[in-house]
């Protein structure tokens, strides 16, 4: 992957940080949640196809762009508190290379292969 794309994803990673500081919760919130979106993962054990399914929903910008949202507009911290923390775990993992998953196996994505020369 590019610095440049690197360095954009390490970007809305600092932007999900502000916007957890403006809700009420405590930072050992935003770093105990930090990795939950990858229990999505578990769907692996089943098959790469469900794995794949699995883990492209919980690593889905929009989604979590709409839960946040969805959240300000129920006035639920605890939605937007979701949809940030899919939203900074997502900038996370795309900053060191982990993309959408393909269903032929874990380290094919979007991004191109983990551990392959993709930059």
């Amino acid at each position: 992957m590019k610095a440049i794309l690197k360095l954009e994803e390490l970007m809305l990673f600092n932007f999900s940080v502000i916007l957890f500081e403006r809700l009420p919760f405590e930072w050992w919130w935003f770093l105990l949640l930090l990795l939950v979106p990858d229990i999505s993962m578990l769907g692996y054990m089943f098959s790469k196809k469900i794995g794949a399914y699995s883990y492209n929903i919980f690593h889905h910008r929009g989604l979590a762009i709409f839960i946040y949202l969805f959240g300000g507009f129920l006035g639920m911290p605890v939605l937007q508190l979701i949809g940030i923390m899919l939203f900074a775990h997502i900038a996370m993992d795309r900053t060191f290379g982990y993309g959408l998953k393909y269903t032929k196996g874990f380290k094919y994505t979007h991004l191109g292969e983990i551990g392959g020369s993709n930059g």
